[in-house]
């Protein structure tokens, strides 16, 4: 059997124990398994003849092993709102694709100069936004995946590749990976360069990987994030549980999970401190979404007059909305974004919480393929920039995966990884 553990698989290959041929026709066999029902990647006619060749490229770029990249002949999949050379944007749209032509993303650019292949395009909702895309999950295929990151988590659930890109604007990493039972890791606002990525809104689009394990997540972001400095705490942290009218958001169902995921902590050595805090959520949900249209609207201005038929009603919905946003409101609602990491922040200081530790999803992934899901329980750590990681932490009484959000202080995202792979070997397995 293929690994598929980042961290094991990247190993590996650079240390020519596993053969890279080998490994892509494994992996060739793997999605001719599960991609009929998945349907996480954009079709690709050549596919793996294509990695064959830029695999035999690297491999005669760095005969030595002692001397190649980190990621060296890797698959990483891709969310089609990211401009990569060679293959077309759709941006998960019916537009044309010359439309969404450019300089390739930073990102994609950053995890190739690492030795990375890309496997290709997945799937993504109508421009990262809620029209959703064919995939399903890889659980249970009656069931949504998530999104807008859809194909991206669904891909590495299903086996399908190791490690791959998305972006969340409301809940796009933290909820689909919550549903897939992966990994996500949404870094700090800005922390990852978004050149060369479709916006949503720009004010607070971020983009972040998905993988099977927190080291995995890790190898990424000393890849993608700027100023990376690699950190081992040596305390056990403080979780802060942020009770009130936020955590009232997720279910009765995750809200039980959720439960039983501190209960397993707190008999695992950790302290959480229960604490009031956003007792204002719905005036911080209102502005968030309401940045999101107003934004977009912007965004689309061009696109929409010219192409406004071939947008999906939802899209069509938000763009509606966001032209009637006023100038005094968009300033208010970024200055909002500032307001609300300073008090999440300070709370922090003045309590002693090193972490806030929160549902990834308002439950487990609901039934049907016409939603996506609520983004709801990633809203506020989306509008105050802080980074979270999603892990797999509980099944429900069906075997459907849970996540636990694990948030961390500004650009505190070395701790936050390095506190959540504890945390995620205290919790132990989970499927």
């Amino acid at each position: 059997m293929i690994p598929h553990r980042l961290e094991r698989l990247a190993a590996l290959l650079r240390s020519g124990d596993l053969g890279v041929e080998t490994y892509l026709e494994e992996l060739e066999k793997r999605i001719g398994e599960r991609e009929p029902e998945v349907l996480a990647l954009l079709p690709e006619t050549g596919r793996f003849e294509r990695l064959k060749r830029e695999a035999r490229a690297l491999i005669a770029r760095y005969p030595e092993p002692d001397g190649r990249p980190p990621l060296f002949c890797t698959p990483v999949g891709v969310k089609d709102i990211f401009r990569v050379d060679g293959f077309p944007t759709g941006a998960g749209s019916s537009l044309p694709v010359d439309e969404f032509a450019g300089v390739e993303s930073e990102a994609v650019s950053s995890l190739k100069e690492a030795g990375a292949l890309v496997l290709g395009k997945t799937v993504s909702t109508e421009f990262a936004y809620f029209a959703p895309g064919p995939t399903r999950n890889p659980g249970d295929p009656r069931r949504t995946p998530g999104g807008s990151s859809s194909g991206s988590a669904a891909a590495v659930a299903a086996g399908e590749s190791p490690l791959t890109l998305g972006t969340q604007t409301i809940g796009s990493i933290s909820r689909p990976a919550s549903f897939c039972g992966v990994v996500g890791y949404k870094p700090s606002y800005d922390r990852v360069s978004r050149a060369g990525v479709i916006p949503l809104s720009p004010s607070l689009d971020h983009i972040g990987p998905f993988t099977e394990t927190v080291s995995g997540a890790r190898l990424v972001a000393a890849l993608l994030c700027e100023e990376w400095q690699e950190e081992e705490p040596a305390e056990r942290p403080t979780l802060g549980v942020p009770v009130g009218a936020y955590l009232e958001q997720a279910d009765e169902d995750g809200r039980a999970l959720f439960s039983g995921i501190c209960g397993r902590l707190a008999d695992a050595g950790y302290t959480l401190l229960r604490s009031e805090t956003m007792a204002e959520f719905s005036v911080i949900r209102d502005r968030h979404n309401a940045l999101v249209a107003a934004e977009a609207a912007q965004v689309h201005a061009r696109w929409s007059a010219q192409y406004g038929d071939r947008y999906h009603p939802k899209t069509r919905e938000l763009l509606e909305r966001g032209r009637i946003v006023s100038q005094s409101e968009i300033a208010q609602a970024r200055a909002g974004r500032q307001e609300l990491r300073r008090e999440l922040m300070v709370q922090m200081a003045e309590q002693g919480i090193d972490l806030w530790i929160s549902p990834a999803s308002p439950g487990v992934a609901p039934l049907g393929l016409d939603s996506t899901g609520d983004p709801v329980m990633n809203l506020p750590w989306t509008h105050s920039g802080l980074p979270t990681v999603a892990i797999p932490a509980a099944t429900d009484v069906d075997g459907l995966p849970f996540g636990l959000q694990i948030a961390a202080g500004w650009w505190q995202d070395e701790r936050l990884l390095a506190w959540a792979e504890e945390i995620e070997a205290a919790l132990g397995p989970t499927r």
